[in-house]
C-alpha cells in the first residue's frame, strides 16, 4: 500500500471541481485536487520514487511498487510555457517524498488567467484502488492525500 501526500499547501477540493473535464472526469486516473495558497511556493513529491516524466507544470513520481503518481500544477498553465515555473529536479532523479520538484508561484498563475488548482492523481489506477480519499479541509504539503492498494 502507498500512501500519496499533498505535493502543497492548500484546500482539498476533490477532482469533480476542477475546472477541465479531463481531470474532473478522472479521465487520467482518479485521484483529488489541492486549491494552493497563493503564495511562492514548492511542489514536493508526493511519494519516493523516480521521476519518469517532468514539465514546468507536472511531474510524476513512480514509487517502487509501480505507481505512477501525476502532479499537475495549475489547469491549462502548459500555455504558459514554462514561465513563472522552476524545475529543481531532473528526469531519471530518485526524490525522496517531501523534496522539492518544482518552484512556482499559484497568485502568477491565476494572474495569468489560469487556475492554480492541482490535480494530484493516481495514474493507471481505478477508484476502486484508493482509500482514504481526502476532497475537503485544509491541508499541508505532506499530509496524507489517498491510500493506493
Amino acid at each position: 500500500m502507498t500512501t500519496v501526500t499533498s505535493p502543497l499547501a492548500g484546500r482539498a477540493i476533490g477532482l469533480a471541481a476542477v475546472p477541465d473535464p479531463v481531470f474532473s472526469g478522472a479521465m487520467v486516473g482518479p485521484g483529488t485536487a489541492i486549491d494552493p495558497v497563493r503564495e511562492p511556493s514548492e511542489a514536493v513529491a508526493p511519494v519516493d520514487g523516480v521521476i519518469v516524466s517532468l514539465h514546468p507544470h507536472a511531474f510524476v513520481v513512480v514509487d517502487g511498487e509501480g505507481h505512477g503518481v501525476l502532479t499537475h500544477l495549475g489547469i491549462d498553465t502548459v500555455q504558459l510555457n514554462g514561465e513563472g515555473f522552476e524545475l529543481l529536479v531532473n528526469k531519471g532523479d530518485t526524490v525522496a517524498r517531501g523534496q522539492a520538484v518544482v518552484r512556482w508561484n499559484p497568485s502568477a498563475v491565476e494572474a495569468a488567467g489560469k487556475s492554480p488548482v492541482c490535480p494530484v492523481v493516481a495514474l493507471e489506477a481505478t477508484a476502486e484502488c484508493l482509500a482514504e480519499l481526502r476532497t475537503d479541509g485544509d491541508v499541508k504539503a505532506g499530509d496524507s492525500l489517498f491510500l493506493w492498494n
